[in-house]
């Protein structure tokens, strides 16, 4: 193996340090919190209405089960291993997601959430408190295992790529015991793991790109690091460049240039039975519509135009068909969850047709833009727009604190139906205070 030359960033000025703490098997670990009996049990968490795998402990990946193995042919697997499945309950695993993020604040308010389950924790500056940066990652292990139930790993590097490539490492390999920091590791060392590790495992490098690098013989997150970061870019783009700069343990890249805010929005689920009515549907896409704009307040936008769609069973070729979609364009770019529901029903009026039994509903929030920058038309109410602001600030204060939808608009109705099966869900042990957890 070439030893490369000069490729860390070596200067003398105060490095940057960040530490990823992501929740390991997130949705499966959630679930052994409040059931420590599945502690080595092969669990499952399945995907709307009980479809597929969107969460495997580590029993179930030995057995060999993918990621979106549909749960019907797991079925004879499940029953000779045991496997025990769970219907995903969100409103638990956003509420146990924002408990882990609150732990991480007591070490340092300089904090990036990343997903539902991993941060980025900025530490050079509170370092001088700790021995060194593995001890620290080790105290938050426990302190988060401790206060929330719930086991991490933690990765730490000079960027956050390396910090990514830490947690890798941590996850995967038990002599790390949970905590990696590639920074104290011997330059050798960090290349012979690099060279062992393949490339799609670097930050953003998905399927589709790493078979290109792969063209260019560029297979491991070691052949990336030997590579000019300006060749790469004129081949890849500037997030490449940066990416590559990165390995080399110079930050340089934004968080949302590997996650960027959605440029549309879709909301969409399969109902738990097939639906007649012209109210039902109503119900649903206004449910839907809430659940969008929630989204949109949360990464700062506004949309200008709503689609709503409906379609019946394609599976149910026995049955009569119909699917059938319109876009309603807004008088004005909104994040309003009232206005956006009055547009979705109104669109679903046009598009209705009785005499089918429909089997999905959803909507798509389309021209979405940056909230802060969007012209405001001549004939905006200044007024009427602030107090829009402060009743979807408290709207979203309120449902965060007591549960998902706990105020919703009339139009999403009450019984609901029609929602997606979930026979196998858990309580809502930390968010209703009649499915708390019971000691006996």
């Amino acid at each position: 193996m070439a030893n490369p030359v000069n490729l860390f960033n070596e200067s003398n000025q105060a490095k940057q340090l960040f530490a990823l703490v992501d929740v390991n098997n997130f949705y499966v670990s959630c679930e052994r919190v409040f059931a420590p009996k599945l502690e080595g049990v092969p669990v499952v968490v399945l995907s709307n209405n009980d479809g597929c795998a969107v969460a495997r402990s580590a029993e179930v990946k030995a057995l060999g089960v993918k990621m979106a193995t549909p749960w019907f042919k797991m079925k004879d697997l499940a029953k000779e291993h045991g496997i025990v499945a769970y219907s995903s309950n969100y409103t638990l695993y956003g509420d146990m997601s924002d408990r882990v993020v609150q732990v991480l604040r007591r070490f340092t308010p300089n904090l990036e959430v990343y997903s539902i389950d991993e941060s980025f924790l900025k530490i050079e500056s509170v370092l001088k408190a700790y021995p060194d940066a593995t001890h620290l990652g080790h105290i938050i292990k426990q302190d988060v295992k401790d206060t929330t139930g719930l086991p991490v790993c933690v990765g730490i590097g000079s960027s956050k790529t390396l910090a990514k490539f830490a947690n890798h490492l941590a996850k995967k390999y038990s002599q790390f015991a949970g905590v990696c920091d590639v920074e104290s590791m011997p330059k050798e060392e960090l290349y012979q793991w690099m060279s062992e590790i393949p490339v799609g495992e670097v930050w953003g490098i998905g399927r589709q790109l790493a078979k290109k690098l792969a063209a260019l013989k560029i297979n491991t997150v070691f052949d990336l690091l030997q590579v000019s970061p300006q060749t790469m870019r004129q081949q890849f783009g500037v997030v490449m460049e940066r990416l590559c700069y990165e390995l080399r343990g110079v930050s340089c890249l934004k968080l949302e240039e590997v996650a960027p805010a959605k440029q549309q929005i879709i909301a969409s689920r399969s109902f738990g039975k097939l639906v007649t009515s012209l109210e039902e549907l109503a119900e649903s896409v206004a449910t839907h519509a809430a659940r969008a704009a929630e989204k949109i307040r949360s990464q700062n936008s506004v949309t200008g135009a709503i689609s709503i769609f409906i379609e019946t069973n394609p599976h149910k070729q026995n049955e009569p068909q119909y699917a059938q979609s319109i876009t309603v364009a807004l008088e004005s770019p909104t994040d309003n969850t009232l206005k956006l529901t009055e547009a979705a029903v109104e669109g679903l009026k046009q598009i209705y047709q009785g005499g089918f039994r429909y089997k999905k509903a959803g909507i798509v929030l389309n021209l979405l833009s940056d909230k802060p920058t969007v012209q405001q038309s001549l004939f905006d109410d200044v007024d009427t727009r602030g107090k829009s602001a402060d009743l979807m600030k408290a709207l979203d204060s309120i449902n965060s604190r007591f549960g998902n939808a706990v105020i919703r608009s009339g139009a999403a109705g009450t019984k609901q139906s029609w929602q997606m099966r979930s026979g196998n869900k858990s309580p809502n042990y930390t968010t209703q205070w009649n499915e708390l957890p019971v000691v006996h």
